[in-house]
């Protein structure tokens, strides 16, 4: 899960994702980063851990990172919470940045739209609830998918 600074959406998808897998007995890693590194070793906002933790997901423990070359290689999937990130993923991925990893995270509930998750980083609580039960969907989407496989 990627997002710009690793503090609010990513952690947050993060968070649902793995408890989600976790529920349904899959053996799933998921981790998160962000493009900027503005924010290396913080915990996510204050406002996505309050959203997450009254929805029964502590994501107090993550850490902020700057994604790198080497995720590419690391991880079987790789989402982007908007287009703006993907494209600093591609930078950063350079010659390592492999397409067929990559998926807008939206695409998962709305395929072909290039849809981005608001990013709640300027608003107030409200805009974190709508995002996490906006990620809470896609994470659903994304279990449903994979879990059949």
């Amino acid at each position: 899960m990627v997002c710009l600074g690793n503090i609010c959406r990513s952690p947050i998808a993060e968070g649902i994702l793995q408890h989600n897998a976790n529920k349904a007995g899959l053996d799933w890693k998921v981790d998160s980063a962000g493009t900027n590194g503005f924010y290396d070793g913080e915990p996510p906002h204050v406002l996505s851990q309050k959203v997450s933790k009254a929805n029964g997901i502590d994501i107090s423990s993550q850490q902020s990172r700057k994604l790198t070359k080497e995720d590419f290689k690391q991880f079987d999937k790789i989402y982007a919470m908007a287009n703006d990130v993907l494209a600093y993923m591609k930078q950063i991925g350079g010659k390592d940045f492999d397409e067929s990893k990559v998926s807008l995270f939206l695409d998962e509930l709305y395929p072909g739209e290039f849809r981005n998750v608001p990013d709640p980083w300027y608003g107030e609580e409200d805009g974190y609830v709508k995002v996490f039960d906006l990620i809470d969907k896609t994470c659903e989407a994304i279990i449903n998918k994979y879990s059949e496989k």
